[in-house]
This record gives structure tokens, sequence and C-alpha cells, in this order.
């Protein structure tokens, strides 16, 4: 049974790695300045495949493979997450605009070869707006999400809303959703945590190290970014120099975990960059040509030296990040840290934000996704696009572009 007023809306993620698909239901409004009992929502479908060991081979993200497993996973998804919800209505074969969705699909031959005979048997589901990523992230993967959200779109007549990916991952934060993550298909909808504004975000993934400041909900402003490699690059790049598997992070994190179980310290340390400096800029490039340097001079690293050299990378990122981090949050004033992006499912990283939030003056509330949901998931899409959609924030289908270098919001002076 729907709710009162509620709305289903269809998220689509496919920004980098993950191909991911999403259905959600939920209603109400952001309670103004404090998270409470306004809004709920639930997941009725929930789908996602990671491309991470196809792009193992290439050390990183190969932006043309990443594009045709989008291309190639998003039909299959779409009718997964649609058969979950219940929403998967067959239908006899009727015919379809093909020119237009041609036209559309010009450049994805795969995905449209998927979807005309799809949508030829399945009926228009009962959903009120597509919500898709059009940006941040690599144009040729963001395009194909893009696309598939305009046909969709054009042949069930639903409207579309388009989400920053770095906005998606703010807004589940917010949800303040406890691990274990165990899909919230509940008929209890999960809510929003309570938390006062203003609130401090820290993004941290492969391609971004932000610092968002929002004094109201949807109002955002970028105090600080990395100026060169952001932190989840600077994990690639180290492990790689380790001869470590992609993707690098959980790989030097499980180094440096055993590290200090077995209380294996570095006898060297290695710089934390404008850790001291008045702002709340980052840099990790040159951590990580100090990590190359100690590498090059010591050719024959044993097991344990690696352990010891993980573990003490770990630590300098870790704390450049918390002590920029909680200078920020004193300096504005903040009530509330919330934490997205893929290296926040970092474990020493979570547990050292925590540690430093109990050891506030003023009261400071963390909120982090479970790690699960730590990286890119079309949830966070879904979520993100349902206040879109509230407020009638629509897309043009035919001005709407995949923006690989968008932005959250203008860097404050």
């Amino acid at each position: 049974m729907r709710y009162n007023l509620a709305m289903r809306i269809l998220g689509i993620e496919t920004s980098c790695d993950e191909t991911a698909v999403c259905l959600i239901e939920a209603e109400g409004n952001f309670p103004g300045r404090t998270g409470g009992p306004s809004f709920r929502w639930k997941t009725l479908g929930n789908a996602l495949i990671s491309q991470a060991a196809m792009h193992a081979e290439f050390g990183g993200v190969f932006p043309n493979l990443a594009k045709r497993e989008h291309a190639k996973n998003l039909v299959p998804l779409l009718q997964k997450t649609l058969n979950e919800s219940g929403l998967l209505r067959h239908s006899k074969p009727r015919g379809l605009a093909s020119r237009e969705l041609s036209g559309i699909l010009e450049r994805e031959p795969e995905l449209l070869a998927q979807l005309v005979p799809f949508l030829e048997q399945n009926g228009k589901p009962d959903i009120d707006a597509i919500a898709v990523t059009y940006g941040p992230g690599l144009e040729p993967a963001l395009w194909v999400g893009v696309n598939f959200a305009k046909a969709l779109s054009l042949v069930w007549n639903i409207p579309m809303v388009a989400v920053n990916h770095m906005e998606g991952h703010i807004i589940l934060s917010m949800m303040g959703i406890q691990p274990p993550y165990r899909d919230l298909r509940n008929p209890d909808m999960g809510k929003l945590a309570e938390f006062e504004f203003p609130v401090l975000a820290l993004l941290i993934s492969g391609g971004h190290t932000e610092l968002v400041l929002s004094k109201e909900f949807g109002r955002y402003e970028l105090i600080g970014q990395t100026r060169d490699d952001a932190a989840g690059e600077a994990f690639d790049k180290v492990a790689r120099l380790l001869d470590l598997p992609y993707p690098g992070g959980p790989e030097i994190s499980k180094l440096a975990s055993i590290a200090r179980e077995s209380n294996l310290r570095s006898e060297i340390k290695l710089p934390r960059p404008m850790m001291r400096e008045d702002n709340f800029y980052f840099s990790f490039s040159g951590l990580k040509t100090a990590v190359r340097k100690i590498v090059e001079a010591h050719p024959d690293m044993s097991p344990d030296d690696k352990k010891k050299l993980a573990r003490e990378f770990e630590d300098a990122v870790s704390e450049v990040l918390v002590t920029k981090t909680m200078r920020a949050s004193e300096e504005f004033g903040v009530n509330t840290i919330v934490v997205g992006g893929g290296v926040s499912a970092n474990k020493y990283i979570r547990e050292q934000l925590a540690v430093a939030c109990q050891l506030q003056t003023v009261n400071c509330k963390l909120l982090i996704p479970p790690p699960e949901l730590a990286t890119d998931n079309a949830i966070m899409i879904a979520l993100a696009g349902y206040f879109q959609a509230l407020k009638k924030d629509f897309a043009d289908s035919s001005t709407l572009r995949a923006t690989g270098n968008l932005k959250l919001a203008p860097l404050e002076k």
C-alpha cells in the first residue's frame, strides 16, 4: 500500500566503476534546521555490480571499460530491482518509438539492444521520478546512466531529476544508518538522524577530498579541497608502489591493521602535508612521493617492512584528515560532521574521527554510513533525487548533460 503523499524514486548510478539501480519509497520533507520525524523512507529494490576486479589489471579504472560494463549491466539491474519491489509489469509486446530511443542511445548500442525488448515486454511501473547521477565522475561512464534515464523517461513518461553525486553521499550520511547494513526494506521506514546545523561534510574518495559546510539543508559551501591527489587516489598509488593489488585502499588498510596488531612501527616518519597550515586545503601527492623514495631506496623490502610502511602511510593520511576536519568544525561552530565517499569505509579513519569527535570541547555528532554504503550506490542517488522531485526540480532531457567535473558548491574565499 502506498503511504499518503509517498513517492517512489528510481535511482541510477554510473559515475565510476559501480553500476547501481535502486527503488525507494519516501514521504515527508526535511523538517527545517534539525533532523526529525517528518521524513521517512524505505528501500523497495536494490541492485549493484562492482567492476573493481575487471579494472585490477589496469591498476585503476579504465573509462572505456567502465562505459561498456555499465551498458551491459543496467537493464539486468533494472529488471532485478523492479522484480524485488514487485513492480515488474509484464505486458504483451508493443511497438516502441525505436527511432527516438536510437537517437538517445546512439553511443550505447548494446544497451539499446537490451532495453528495447525489455520495454516492449514490460509495462510502465508505478514510479514517480527517475533520479540519475550526472556528475562528477568519469564522463563516458556518466553518459551511459544519463542516456539510460532519458530513454526510460521518454518511454514511461516519468519526470527525471539530475543528482550531484557528492550531494548523494552527504544526504545518505544524514540518514544515520547504523551497521550492520541489512537492506532497508522492512515496514519501519528509515528516518533522518537527529542532528543540528551547521553540518560539516568530509567527502573522501578516489577522486575527491573536500570539506563542505552546510548551514541549511540543500545549501553548500566548499571550504577546502585537495590541491592534487585525492585521498583514495593516494592510497591506490601507494598500493602500486608496494606491489599490492587494486583497489589499493583495502589492501593498505589490511597491512596497516596487521602492523598495529603486531605492534610493528616504521622507523621512518612520513610527512603530514599541510596539516598545520591555517586553511582547509589538502595535499597528498608529496606523501605518495615520500613513499616512492623509500621504496626506491629499499628495493628488497620484507613483508614486515611493507606492513610498517602501510601503517605509517595510513596514520599520516588519517591524521591530516582528522586534524583539518576538527579544526574546521571548531572554526565554523559545527554540531554535526558527516562523512561520505569510498575512503570513509576505512575502519581506522572512521575510528580516529569518532575519537576526535568525543574529545571535542563542544559535543559534535559524527554520522558515517555503514561501510557497505560508503562506496558508490544508487540508494544515495534516489534519496537526493527525492528531495529534488519534492520541489519539482525536474531535469530537461533535451539539455541535461553528463558533467565530469561538476562542483557541489563554489569554493569559499
